[in-house]
């Protein structure tokens, strides 16, 4: 079956600011706007810059859907007779330009008499103290409210194996969320090896200064590896966010999901499609809480326990674990009459007529970046709930809703490890904040931007420690 893609809707994430020069005349503006909007762009602000007694200069910010519609636009500005295209400025490429992210100080050194403290001679005295004492560390240095964002880039956001240079900005977004929202102090580290013994040593190696490990875009099963291996072997949390945010933010949805169309997770039917890093974590917190037939499907259909083909040991363990009634085929096949559609595959790998075979009241979570696997657009009348992992529908499934709020709660309760009892509570806590009258199939998850979040999980995940 060929995959036809959607079309797009106009985001920020393509969005340029168009400096215009054209000379005072009736109805410039709408004729640059009229262009704009014929080209399929989406205007956010038009701003006058500079006015003379002949010409004016204004700015016209517009969001387009992909490059391509971003270059139409431009050109189809250009091509307006008396119109002057002065300068075209790419925002998302401004907004990274040095970096997201930066070092600053929480003292100041204006005297000799801070220096002394700060630095010689006067910080002999905290080093021997941490020498004495190397719990102190967590008292004395940045240890108690620092992350390393750990990656080798080899699975980034939907962009695949494109090294550690290119996963840079992913990284540091990473580390900004988390100060935004949580207060911590993350950096980034991407490292210029893909393999496992190199990237546990290496993580080993730079741990003492962190209080917590969140590796990022690796790929499976290299993921299961290196997660397992650190967390045996370090003594602060570690936690792979592709795999465990992304479960707490899906099994948050779902639990509010399935209370809206009146059905238990035990008794679901849930289909994931994706049997990576989210895929496998997704389904083994599902079956935690009571989920009792998950299906996992990859590209070659679904995982049973008498598949021969395409199934490494961490595929054959979840074949075991779920499928209970062993069922054979493709994805269309196993969706047939299930209530829950999971995606964590890529753009395209379901169609309208597929979601109509599913049970009544259909959910599904669409969560492919930046194109979904089906488009809510195609859903209308067809689905129940539909959830994406974009800003620009409602119900937006996002891993921000859980990592900053984790980590802060495992900082502030000095975990050693992230169990399942505080990703349990991380769900709860989501869930929990949208209340019983709030409760909407366009809105089942708190928005990223609510400030109640990362705090709620903090406490959950804090008092989850405290009950171990």
């Amino acid at each position: 079956m060929t995959q036809v893609l959607p079309t797009l809707k106009p985001s920020a994430s393509y969005s340029v600011t168009i400096r215009t020069e054209n000379p005072h005349a009736p109805g410039m503006v709408g004729r640059i706007s009229s262009a704009i909007g014929a080209a399929g762009g989406l205007i956010g602000a038009i701003d006058v810059i500079d006015v003379n007694k002949d010409r004016t200069v204004r700015d016209f910010v517009v969001a387009a859907a992909d490059a391509s519609q971003e270059q139409s636009i431009v050109e189809s500005v250009k091509s307006l007779p008396g119109v002057r295209v002065i300068d075209i400025a790419d925002r998302t490429f401004q907004l990274h330009r040095g970096g997201k992210i930066e070092v600053t100080g929480r003292c100041t050194v204006k005297t000799s008499e801070d220096l002394s403290m700060v630095y010689t001679p006067g910080v002999a005295r905290v080093c021997l103290a941490i020498r004495d004492d190397p719990a102190a560390q967590w008292k004395l240095t940045i240890k108690p409210h620092t992350i390393a964002v750990v990656t080798d880039g080899s699975a980034v956001l939907g962009l695949g194996n494109i090294g550690p240079a290119a996963a840079q900005p992913v990284m540091e977004g990473k580390c900004l969320i988390f100060k935004a929202f949580a207060g911590i102090d993350a950096f980034p580290l991407c490292l210029t090896t893909q393999d496992t013994d190199e990237i546990v040593e290496t993580v080993k190696r730079i741990a003492p200064v962190f209080g917590g490990i969140n590796l990022e875009d690796i790929a499976a099963p290299r993921c299961f590896d290196v997660e397992a291996r650190l967390r045996r072997e370090l003594d602060i949390p570690v936690m792979h966010d592709d795999q465990h945010g992304t479960a707490i933010v899906v099994l948050a949805a779902l639990k509010n999901a399935l209370k809206l169309v009146g059905k238990t997770i035990s008794e679901a039917k849930i289909v994931i499609a994706g049997a990576g890093a989210a895929g496998n974590a997704t389904a083994r917190m599902l079956t935690a809480t009571g989920a009792r037939c998950v299906v996992l499907t990859d590209r070659a259909g679904a995982l049973s326990r008498d598949r021969p083909e395409h199934m490494d040991p961490y595929k054959r363990l979840l074949a075991e674990e779920t499928n209970p009634f062993n069922e054979r085929g493709s994805l269309p096949d196993v969706l047939r009459g299930a209530d829950v559609f999971i995606g964590l595959a890529g753009p395209g790998v379901v169609s309208r007529d597929d979601i109509r075979a599913m049970a009544h009241d259909p959910i599904v979570f669409a969560m492919a970046n930046p194109i979904p696997e089906i488009q809510p657009e195609a859903l209308v009348g067809i689905a129940r709930i539909v959830a994406t992992g974009r800003s620009d529908y409602a119900n937006q499934i996002n891993n921000s809703l859980a990592f900053p709020g984790v980590f802060r709660g495992a900082l502030d309760a000095r975990a050693r490890d992230i169990s399942q009892a505080m990703k349990l509570a991380a769900v709860e806590a989501i869930a929990n904040l949208v209340a019983a009258d709030e409760l909407h199939e366009d809105y089942i998850l708190p928005s990223m931007f609510d400030q109640r979040v990362a705090e709620a999980v903090a406490a959950a995940v804090r008092d989850a420690v405290s009950s171990s």
